[in-house]
């Protein structure tokens, strides 16, 4: 089994840096085989060019009937590599990684080779204030255009595609998901996206792709848009062999407000080692916003921030064990809780209400190839100082590892309970419940997660 994988990396000083990754099989059997969770590395340079590098990810997930061999789903990879920095066109390296799932039957050393991209990007610890100046002050930094959506997705698949099972494949399949695009001038632009199907017959079936694309101008408010984009995909009973999944696809864009937009996107995705094909059909409520473009790791004068608001964000490390509420929740092993590890990403629009995200996948609990990605929203009422309380409701898709959540489609309510140590650092703990809108998967949620909070800046 062939895997590519993809790291977002921050550097906490000279020597470590620690961030979050994704896993997922491009080669082999196992298209669909994909994993989440926290990476960190320490590094030391040897030469004005070579750096060495040393690492370790904690993660979770499998997929395509990978019970017996991910077991649980939880999965730890180290490596030890060589990189070779260049002026202007990134880092190239080398090394060699050890994976293994210690409730599974993966164990494999092997070498590997990586691209990483070095950029700057500003933020600040903890919650400044969210008006960064009282007038104009001084020369503002430039913005670079950004845009997060949240996608619906409609698959239509030809009669002639073959399922994993041999018989053919459901016609249609709906899936839900974000998308983050980063431009990289007028025109061109990167984009990467993450979705997983909530409708049709292939729950469990999830895509992360990453490419590029061309935006072109018709008007002051519309936008015509070109893309390509290729990544890890599968699950669900989707043949797609080892899973590489193709995209390519042409959308229009029309803004609604100052800052939002919808689109509308057809194109055509296909898994060249597969049989799976089909004809895309997309509608994206889009969040249109700047960020300052920096080029250096130097601290920003906040005279220089005079175009821009304080936005506050927060990070989880998060750990949640599912408990049975419905005899029915699970096709196998309904005695066992199942415990999933990710991330979630939190953006206040004020102290009291804000928007959040999340992507977890099971580690324990013989659910190995489990999977969820939910958006919604939540409260958040300090108690004391350092106390608060917050309330979340959350829609998404999830699936895999025999849970019966029929197309994929699942609600979750929470509270959460927090301390706060710092103005950065906070630990939470969370009961909730989750639902399966079509079938009979339903459970009690128990968790805990480590918060990290801090500043962003976007354009007024």
């Amino acid at each position: 089994m062939g895997l590519i994988g993809g790291d977002v990396l921050v550097d906490v000083n000279d020597h470590v840096r620690l961030g979050v990754g994704s896993w997922g099989a491009v080669r082999g059997e196992r298209g669909g085989f994909i994993t989440l969770g926290l990476t960190g590395e320490v590094h030391q340079r040897l030469g004005t060019s070579w750096d060495s590098h040393a690492g370790l990810f904690v993660g979770a997930g499998g997929g395509r009937s990978s019970n017996t061999l991910a077991g649980g789903g939880l999965m730890l990879r180290s490596d030890v590599g060589l990189s070779y920095e260049t002026s202007g066109s990134g880092n190239f390296g080398f090394g060699y990684s050890h994976v293994s799932f210690p409730n599974g039957v993966i164990r494999s050393t092997q070498p590997y080779i990586r691209y990483e991209f070095p950029f700057y990007g500003l933020v600040n610890s903890g919650w400044s204030p969210t008006q960064t100046t009282d007038g104009p002050l001084g020369r503002s930094l430039p913005a670079r255009s950004q845009e997060f959506s949240l996608v619906a997705r409609d698959y239509v698949i030809p009669s002639s595609v073959l399922g994993t099972s041999g018989q053919p494949q459901h016609a249609r399949m709906q899936l839900m998901g974000v998308q983050w695009l980063s431009a990289i001038d007028t025109h061109w632009f990167t984009q990467i996206e993450a979705e997983g199907a909530m409708g049709g017959q292939s729950n469990g079936y999830m895509q992360i792709l990453a490419g590029g694309g061309y935006r072109l101008a018709l008007s002051n408010s519309t936008t015509l848009k070109v893309h390509a984009a290729a990544g890890p995909a599968g699950g669900g009973g989707v043949d797609d062999g080892g899973g590489m999944l193709l995209d390519v696809g042409l959308a229009v864009q029309q803004r609604i407000s100052a800052r939002n937009a919808l689109e509308f996107s057809v194109g055509e995705v296909r898994a060249p080692s597969g049989s799976f094909k089909a004809r895309s059909l997309a509608l994206q409520l889009t969040h249109q916003f700047g960020t300052p473009a920096v080029s250096s790791p130097d601290a920003v004068s906040w005279r220089a921030l005079d175009g821009f608001d304080a936005e506050h964000l927060r990070v989880r490390a998060v750990s949640q064990t599912y408990f049975k509420a419905n005899p029915q929740w699970r096709s196998s092993d309904p005695q066992l809780s199942i415990s999933s590890l990710g991330v979630q990403l939190d953006y206040f629009l004020s102290p009291h209400g804000y928007l959040t995200g999340q992507g977890l996948a099971a580690y324990a609990g013989k659910a190995g190839a489990y999977m969820t990605g939910q958006v919604g929203g939540g409260m958040h009422w300090p108690l004391t100082p350092n106390w608060f309380v917050e309330g979340e409701m959350l829609l998404g898709a999830a699936g895999g590892g025999g849970v019966a959540v029929s197309g994929g489609l699942v609600g979750q309510a929470n509270v959460n309970l927090g301390y706060e140590f710092s103005k950065t650092l906070a630990i939470l703990a969370t009961a909730g419940s989750i639902d399966a809108a079509r079938g009979p998967f339903k459970a009690h949620v128990a968790g805990i997660a480590l918060s990290y909070q801090f500043t962003g800046f976007g354009a007024k």
